[in-house]
């Protein structure tokens, strides 16, 4: 069977499994069975990520091609393909995961049984494939049990970049406004203190804060997305609480700190004017379980990550994916990634690389183009040339968190 057929074939064994976001085990283990046969270590960490690893026979970098295997839920009744039987059609693999991102996935594994089998494994340091759990709910964190289990020196993520090269993504955060009021019989209102009106003035003055903006990822973002006021339903009642969460898309250089500065200045403006304004702002939390058994709690605060052009690893990266596609460009991500971990927190040269669009992701009847499925496994298998042979990261590398 030829390299296509192989990725073909292995993409839709993996979309067969629904796989939601703690529900990652039949997946997980579709792929330690198959990957048993070629890598030289297939491992499970805690949380569910799963782990395979080829040792090169020269000593020299640790290359990771991080993809997830969870995805988003379907709702059958808007599809007229079935989710998950990945049927072809034309130059299309259907079903959901196709592009988001199992397809990803696939050509990493059988990119690395091809460089392994093409050079004999004489190449320096290691190349592991890591299949991720929990991204879709949660973006990198389930990636901090990778880096401490591995300490890779370069990282490839494999969301779709419709195989040209990303160096970057905004970072992304849930931000909980929280307004107190007093609650009082709606007949005699003045007797309490509506904390919708309240909110409605501060959300007003917080959309007008100014936000930056980068040069190559773009604005940061500000952007409200529910609202909840209690007691609901309110029967008669001034509500006395009232939440609204924004989703915030950061940039370099923000900080959780400094993110939540320019809004506690305008509680604190409001606050110096009316006597009965109380608020506060946060970040939200969340506590994910994992098939393993295991929960993972984090806030919602993913960083932004870019990479200068000149940049060893992007320079590398883009010769080797242009000797093999030369139309090959410099890109980045509009949205949140893995690599708000492994960039973003462990500080590990990292790049994106993946077939197919952003804008098929998460969307009924996903697909995935089998030529760009088949490409991926030449672009990932040239990435993995160019990586290893670069140098082994020294600083900083028991530092990853």
């Amino acid at each position: 069977m030829n390299t296509a057929q192989l990725v073909i074939e292995l993409c839709q064994s993996l979309v067969k499994h629904q796989s939601y976001s703690g529900e990652e085990e039949a997946v997980a283990k579709e792929i330690q069975d198959f990957a048993a046969k070629y890598f030289d270590e297939v491992h499970v960490d805690e949380v569910g990520n799963v782990l395979l690893k080829i040792k090169g026979k020269n000593e020299g970098p640790t290359v990771l091609f991080d993809g997830h295997i969870d995805t988003v839920p379907v709702n059958s009744k808007h599809w007229t393909k079935k989710p998950f039987y990945p049927e072809i059609v034309g130059d299309k693999i259907y079903g959901r995961g196709t592009s988001d991102m199992k397809g990803a996935v696939s050509a990493m594994i059988i990119a690395a049984i091809d460089f392994a089998k093409q050079t004999n494994k004489q190449f320096k340091g290691n190349i592991i494939v890591s299949c991720s759990v929990h991204e879709e709910c949660f973006e990198g964190v389930a990636s901090r049990s990778i880096t401490r289990v591995e300490k890779p020196d370069y990282v490839v993520i494999g969301e779709a970049t419709n195989l040209q090269l990303a160096i970057g993504q905004r970072g992304r955060a849930e931000i909980i406004l929280e307004t107190i009021g007093k609650p009082a019989h709606s007949s005699n209102p003045s007797a309490g203190v509506n904390a919708v009106y309240h909110m409605m003035k501060l959300v007003d003055l917080v959309k007008k804060v100014p936000l930056p903006n980068h040069p190559v990822l773009g604005d940061a973002l500000l952007e409200l997305t529910d609202i909840k006021s209690a007691p609901y339903p309110g029967k008669s009642v001034v509500p006395s609480n009232c939440t609204v969460t924004f989703d915030r898309r950061t940039l370099v250089g923000e900080t959780k700190e400094s993110i939540l500065a320019s809004i506690q200045q305008v509680i604190a403006e409001i606050s110096s004017e009316d006597p009965t304004f109380q608020a506060k702002a946060y970040y939200s939390k969340g506590s994910e379980q994992c098939y393993t058994g295991a929960t993972i709690i984090a806030e919602r605060f993913f960083p932004a990550w870019v990479y200068d052009a000149e940049a060893d690893v992007v320079k590398a990266s883009l010769e080797a994916l242009q000797q093999v596609q030369p139309t090959t460009v410099l890109t980045h991500y509009s949205f949140c990634t893995n690599g708000s971990h492994f960039a973003g927190e462990a500080g590990i040269p990292t790049i994106g690389y993946g077939p197919s669009f952003e804008y098929l992701a998460h969307i009924d009847d996903e697909y995935i183009q089998l030529s760009q499925l088949t490409q991926a496994v030449t672009g990932y298998a040239a990435l993995m040339a160019a990586l290893t042979a670069l140098p082994t990261q020294s600083k900083g590398r028991e530092e990853h968190v």
